[in-house]
């Protein structure tokens, strides 16, 4: 997945993509009242999404199915851009038609992934999925695609191979693959070869992707780039619709719009790249068992975020708690059965001093973490270091 990320968080060969004479990203007609068939950009030579399927040069269906996206509103009533946008895939799949468009939505500086079927003459989107990504959605190499028989991929015209979970070549007709038995509510790994182009002249052996489950909900996009394999190590037994619920750490802070919240728009702690995590270290609550507290951290489109994960050692259900941005002094709530925790961790150093309100019972007392029974009510928490003191605070119920 070459892809272009506006808030720098990866520098790729796209850039050089976006520069050359040959590769100047969309070009389309501002008066165009009829979407584009494929999607206008090159690599060097190469059309990276030409158009798909066997209904592709249908005029009567791209009529129907730009007028299906020109009803179509985003959650926050925003519409789509016609010719900015462009039709991926038209065509017939198991037996159904099927169209995908990329579609460019302005006022959300957002890119949308609309899955279409047809009922009688008239299309209607199907899914509506936001790209978790700033950039655009197009300069992606693999996108998800959801129907009865199960998880399909529509893969770029760079892609030279497509990798399923268990390692094997996935079939591929007209760019889109054949099913590929992805669970529901658990992360899966897919690996795209990309060939070599102008933007990638040795191409890429193995750009890696999670998918993180059937079941998750639009408009949550739900692949996320793996570079390093570091996500699939650190959701390893974790429950993807857990993770995604909305005390959840990829669903728990919402996105806001002006001064409220927009509970359909995909949460600003929705992962994008760079899952991973780290230990805190062993610990025994209350004398019980020993369990790995975990930090899992991940880039969004609003930032860096961390959560808290707690696995037992005797392989009992892990229990997570909400997101918090990343900072210098972190302040979880963990939602232990029968007794709610505050966990607050730091990078420990020679120079930093914390802090707990007076009479705070530590379960946990060790550089860089601090473990509390919830407090019944706010209470704040500092960490001091030699030219800031950071302040959190944490409790009610």
């Amino acid at each position: 997945m070459a892809s272009v990320r506006r808030r720098g968080t990866t520098a790729t060969a796209l850039l050089t993509l976006l520069l050359s004479v040959t590769a100047c990203g969309p070009v389309a007609d501002r008066r165009a009242t009829t979407l584009p068939v494929g999607y206008d950009t090159l690599d060097g030579s190469l059309t990276v999404w030409p158009p798909r399927g066997s209904l592709a040069g249908d005029a009567v269906t791209t009529a129907a199915v730009t007028a299906a996206v020109r009803d179509w509103r985003s959650p926050v009533d925003d519409r789509a851009h016609l010719p900015s946008s462009g039709i991926l895939f038209s065509g017939q799949v198991d037996g159904a038609p099927l169209a995908l468009v990329a579609a460019d939505v302005p006022g959300e500086s957002a890119s949308w992934l609309l899955q279409l079927t047809r009922d009688g003459d008239r299309w209607a989107v199907s899914h509506a999925t936001e790209y978790t990504d700033p950039g655009y959605l197009v300069y992606s190499d693999v996108l998800p695609v959801q129907l009865p028989a199960g998880r399909r991929y529509l893969t770029s015209a760079r892609v030279e191979r497509l990798l399923d979970p268990d390692g094997r070549a996935l079939p591929t007709a007209d760019g889109l693959s054949a099913p590929v038995a992805v669970p529901a509510c658990r992360a899966v790994e897919l690996t795209a070869s990309l060939r070599p182009t102008r933007s990638l002249p040795r191409g890429r052996a193995a750009d890696r992707l999670l998918d993180l489950g059937t079941a998750t909900a639009d408009p949550r996009y739900p692949l996320v780039r793996d570079e390093t394999g570091s996500g699939r190590r650190a959701l390893t037994g974790l429950d993807t619709c857990v993770l995604a619920g909305q005390r959840g750490p990829f669903g728990s802070i919402p996105r806001r719009i002006g001064d409220r919240d927009a509970p359909r728009s995909v949460p600003e702690s929705w992962p994008m790249a760079r899952l991973a995590v780290r230990s805190l270290g062993e610990v025994a609550l209350g004398g019980g068992e020993p369990a790995d507290l975990e930090q899992l951290s991940w880039e969004s489109a609003t930032g860096t975020m961390t959560a808290v994960v707690y696995r037992p050692a005797d392989g009992g259900t892990p229990v997570v708690s909400p997101a918090d941005r990343s900072t210098t002094l972190q302040a979880y709530l963990l939602p232990m059965p029968g007794q709610p925790l505050a966990v607050l961790s730091w990078r420990a150093t020679r120079d930093a001093s914390f802090a707990a309100p007076p009479g705070t019972s530590r379960l946990v007392d060790r550089p860089g973490l601090v473990v509390a029974p919830q407090p019944t009510r706010k209470q704040t928490f500092s960490l001091a270091g030699t030219e800031k003191t950071w302040y959190r605070s944490v409790g009610g119920r």
